[in-house]
């Protein structure tokens, strides 16, 4: 039986969702990747560069999503005024964005439960928080909305506290450990402005905008969103508000302490700030804080990814067994097939992480921007073909502002990002992978409407030929 998505998010689950898909791993750990590579005041510049792409690129899906506010929306709007192909492609990149980012964060939660269980097994955990953020989607969109919230509220609160207590580390309202003086901005040039010179913020871009990715979700959720024409333009005017405060926030925080030559993957930089401040039992609380944080961002993840599949098959380019939905209007198919992408990815990361995995993760990274890419094309298209069916710019319930300057500047922001990282050797294996994983899509998307063609011809011939019989 076939049921109807319920509207049941509000602005709040909006801007909470929003939260919990970008708050994640990229800003607790890889944001140390970005201080190693750019330097500390580099970094800072990456940040506000991307601060300014994910704002462009919200605008243009605000328009977007109140216009059209469908579930699983980017590709519907990729494959309406890109192309069909185009449209198929994007929502499985951005499936894929998601459903391998699974794996990876169930074992990273089972890892972190290795500090206070080292006697019990990194796989019990995993399969357990599985299991949990599995519960959590299948129930019903209100209960995962409103999980998400309060997992969302942690980190946000988390972050808040952070920023305070670094800033009063910071100007020397707080004794720093070891009785260290106030390093005001001093790190920020100690180095150099660029250490690494200014190519270096080109080649972090991708891991920056990486970081900002799980924004666009408001796009996803916007088919179950109440009020879709107020509710999406709030949400994302508070998500972008927020996200500016709390990244630039932190990421000058980090960038006041973390030296270059301290910082990388290998340790949370959040961690490694609050030891030199001194802060007592700093590790477990931000190990409490990070594993929110993932399974915060498996639980958006997996909600995303389930309606990408949800909307590729209610568009009949995939089997319709995925646009079944529960009288809950759960698609419990879809989050099943997507909980097997993320356990495939999972068992790769341990069968073979320096290989399958890195693979995976290096696509996953520059999905998102191609998605990001698609919105901005989508948004530029759109506009002009509402103008040429002969409507004005004032009769859109929203309108970004600066058309077409705001999806011409985020497509080539993007298009940057993804430029950037064919100069950095340990990211470049996303360009070899991801592009021949766009092609392939194409290829099959093509194929599959060739043979659907072939076999529609056939079909009206042999009708011809029994009807002259």
């Amino acid at each position: 039986m076939e049921h109807q998505f319920k509207r049941e998010m509000k602005t709040r689950h909006l801007v909470m969702l929003s939260l919990g898909g970008v708050i994640g791993t990229g800003l607790f750990l890889s944001s140390g990747y970005t201080i190693q590579q750019a330097g500390p005041f580099g970094t800072i510049l990456a940040y506000l560069i991307g601060a300014l792409v994910v704002y462009l690129v919200m605008l243009c899906l605000g328009e977007l999503a109140v216009h059209n506010p469908e579930t699983g929306a980017f590709h519907t709007y990729a494959h309406n005024y890109i192309g069909p192909g185009t449209g198929f492609t994007v929502a499985w990149l951005y499936w894929l964005t998601w459903t391998v980012a699974l794996g990876s964060e169930f074992t990273a939660a089972g890892l972190l439960m290795q500090r206070w269980f080292p006697d019990i097994s990194v796989w019990i955990w995993s399969a357990l928080f599985a299991v949990l953020i599995f519960g959590l989607n299948a129930f019903s969109v209100k209960f995962f909305a409103e999980a998400e919230f309060w997992f969302s509220s942690v980190k946000v609160a988390a972050i808040v506290l952070f920023i305070i207590i670094g800033f009063g580390a910071a100007f020397g309202w707080m004794q720093m450990s070891g009785a260290e003086p106030a390093p005001f901005f001093s790190n920020l040039t100690s180095e150099g402005l660029f250490p690494n010179g200014i190519t270096a913020i080109f080649m972090t871009m991708l891991a920056v905008n990486f970081a900002f990715s799980g924004t666009e979700l408001i796009g996803i959720a916007a088919g179950e969103t109440k009020d879709p024409a107020k509710n999406i333009p709030t949400a994302i005017r508070t998500t972008v508000a927020r996200l500016i405060i709390f990244f630039i926030g932190t990421i000058v925080i980090l960038s006041i302490f973390l030296p270059s030559e301290a910082a990388g993957v290998v340790e949370s930089p959040f961690v490694a700030v609050l030891d030199r401040i001194g802060i007592p039992y700093a590790a477990d609380v931000m190990n409490f804080v990070i594993l929110t944080a993932i399974l915060s961002a498996a639980n958006s993840g997996l909600y995303a990814s389930a309606r990408m599949l949800w909307s590729l098959a209610d568009k009949e380019t995939i089997s319709p067994v995925f646009a079944k939905l529960t009288k809950k209007g759960v698609p419990l198919t879809a989050i099943l097939f997507s909980m097997l992408g993320g356990g495939l990815a999972l068992l790769s990361s341990v069968i073979a992480p320096d290989t399958v995995y890195i693979v995976l993760v290096s696509i996953s990274g520059l999905a998102v921007v191609v998605v990001w890419m698609s919105i901005s094309a989508s948004h530029f298209l759109f506009r002009r073909a509402h103008r040429r069916a002969g409507g004005e710019d004032g009769d859109l319930s929203y309108k970004a502002p600066w058309y077409p300057v705001v999806p011409m500047a985020a497509f080539l922001l993007c298009l940057a990002s993804c430029i950037g990282i064919a100069f950095d050797p340990a990211q470049r294996i996303a360009l070899y992978c991801g592009v021949p994983f766009i092609a392939f899509c194409y290829a099959a998307y093509y194929v599959r409407e060739s043979m659907k063609k072939k076999r529609g011809i056939k079909h009206v011939q042999q009708t011809k030929s029994i009807q002259s019989h």
